[in-house]
């Protein structure tokens, strides 16, 4: 305690401003337990960046610690490039505090000579993506903290490819960053190195999504949808590119409509929770809507509801999004022609293995790297020789081809609509091609426990509950012997069978996934961004006819649930 309060009193004086420093006093006059939470580390940057709670301290997202992330992120532009014009392009999107943060780290990038693009007003994150290949950047940044809480807010860093940063150069930028002290901050804005974007942009964006995600469909006019934006960015992007592409029956849940940073109509502004879609499904069902769209906050995450065989709205979780956003892509290659064995789509160690069967029936080539889209954007650099189709990871995010380097909500939502209306058109539905899909391959049911432990007790909790993993593996689950445990900590797969041994060939991160020899595949992992350690379930069965859904269904839930049961989560 007595380390963390030297933490603090150092934010009593220059250069911290007297707002953050009477902050910071109340606290410690107060003897707050909230003292402890925002000094006992420095904020870093995870699986998505850096992200966390508006305020003062070293572990909160606040003018400084941003200032400091931005100093390092521009000294490291400059040794890396020196004596080169640099270029930046950021963006924000509707939280409180996104703006005013984004004009923080406009003005540190301008201090520094660099030429700064910010957007006019929010946009969606994958324009951030799309802008900095457009414009040539040097590097990207948005502002945002996804489908958190009112009170985080975020900072994620892109490099010149319009991917988030990798290996080595968020090592080194970060590096950079912790040598810096709070003083070595420039916060004096060079205006004239300032260029504000918006309306150019938009028109690159939409016409690069239009070219990317419309196919040779019919029946687009009639295909009825609810489109919601859950208060969030998108609403400045999708309903026009669905006009633009033909969809005539697009209606928007007017409530959420309007950007705004509390969130009103929702608990949690998050499309893989079924409670957030609940005013759109409500609406489809008033009207009769084939489908529902609805996206995260800065619009990267689309969740999707359809009709299912008796015609009940029901939400697909993003496993079931990929699958079939990635089968209906390679096979539009094939009825052009395009596939010559030099393709490849992409997915995530925690995603379903049925994106892989379908690949593979295509004779496609699966990549699969750690959870986060940089990983996906990282496959397309490092492999220039190969075609990217698309690519997708189970938390409701996918990329169609390579124009944008993050998971993009807008063209994927263009995407399904292109599904549901060739299904529409054929006298089928979203939903009946999913359990063709399945018929054709397995059945795979995916089940997902996120376990919130917030504060340093709850980190520790997490970090003892991966250590007793990984020191005493499972041997059998729900009765299938453990086959294969994958620790990416240690980069081995390790037969629990035979005892044999081999290296995997990804980045370590504390993940670890058991594989049982009757396919079942469980996967432990701390999240990068929340204070929460996530458990991932898949199982899966063959489906001999469509008529045999609900009884596989209930076979592999309840399989599901005695696996919980048996891990005691």
């Amino acid at each position: 305690m007595k380390e963390i309060l030297n933490n603090a009193k150092q934010w009593l004086s220059d250069p911290f401003d007297s707002e953050t420093q009477q902050e910071i006093q109340q606290l410690i006059d107060a003897k707050s337990d909230d003292l402890a939470d925002r000094f006992y580390k420095n904020l870093e940057f995870g699986t998505g960046g850096m992200r966390g709670i508006v305020g003062a301290g070293t572990n909160r997202i606040n003018k400084y610690t941003l200032g400091k992330a931005t100093q390092g992120l521009s000294n490291y532009l400059h040794k890396v490039h020196p004596n080169k014009n640099l270029k930046v392009a950021i963006g924000y999107d509707c939280r409180h505090d996104s703006e005013w943060l984004a004009k923080v780290v406009t003005g540190v990038l301008s201090a520094n000579n660099i030429h700064v693009f910010l957007f006019e007003d929010m946009r969606p994150t994958p324009e951030l993506s799309f802008a900095v290949n457009y414009l040539q950047c040097n590097a990207g940044i948005v502002l945002t903290a996804s489908h958190n809480p009112p009170e985080y807010n975020g900072y994620k860093v892109y490099w010149n490819d319009g991917g988030q940063i990798v290996p080595p150069q968020d090592t080194e930028i970060i590096n950079e960053v912790n040598s810096l002290a709070f003083s070595e901050v420039n916060f004096n804005a060079k205006e004239e190195l300032i260029t504000l974007i918006g309306s150019e942009i938009d028109e690159a964006f939409w016409d690069a999504s239009l070219k990317n995600g419309t196919f040779n469909v019919k029946g687009r006019e009639d295909l009825k949808i609810v489109f919601t934006s859950l208060h969030g960015t998108s609403i400045k992007l999708i309903p026009e590119v669905l006009k633009r592409a033909g969809y005539t029956q697009v209606h928007i849940v007017e409530e959420q409509a309007t950007p705004d940073g509390d969130f009103p109509t929702v608990e949690s502004p998050n499309p893989e929770e079924p409670a957030a879609l609940k005013m759109a499904v409500d609406l489809a069902n008033k009207i009769d809507a084939d489908i529902v769209l609805g996206t995260d906050p800065d619009s990267d995450r689309i969740g999707i509801a359809v009709r299912d065989i008796d015609g009940n709205m029901t939400l697909l979780n993003g496993n079931q999004t990929m699958s079939m956003m990635t089968d209906f892509l390679i096979n539009d290659w094939k009825k052009q022609g395009k596939l010559n064995g030099k393709q490849f789509v992409g997915s995530t160690i925690v995603s379903t293995n049925l994106v892989n069967e379908i690949a593979d029936s295509y004779g496609v080539e699966t990549k699969v790297g750690l959870t986060g889209f940089k990983w996906i954007a990282k496959m397309i650099k490092d492999h220039p020789e190969l075609n990217f189709i698309g690519g997708g990871e189970e938390s409701f995010g996918y990329m169609v081809g390579d124009f944008v380097r993050d998971k993009d909500a807008v063209t994927s939502a263009l995407l399904a609509c292109e599904i549901a209306a060739n299904a529409k058109a054929n006298n089928s539905s979203f939903y009946k091609e999913l359990l063709n899909l399945y018929t054709r391959h397995h059945y795979y049911k995916e089940h997902l426990i996120s376990l919130v432990k917030k504060g340093m007790d709850g980190a520790q909790q997490i970090k003892q509950m991966m250590v007793d993993l990984r020191n005493n593996p499972l041997k059998e689950i729900d009765g299938s012997k453990v086959e294969f445990l994958y620790d990416y900590q240690s980069s081995t797969r390790k037969n629990l069978l035979t005892g044999e041994e081999i290296t995997i060939d990804i980045p370590k991160s504390n993940v670890l996934i058991y594989h049982t020899e009757d396919g079942t595949k469980i996967a432990a992992r701390p999240s990068g961004t929340e204070p929460k350690i996530k458990f991932y379930f898949s199982v899966k069965s063959k489906l001999d006819s469509i008529e045999d859904t609900k009884d596989i269904e209930s076979n592999l839930d309840a399989k599901i649930q005695r696996i919980i049961k048996e891990l005691n989560l």
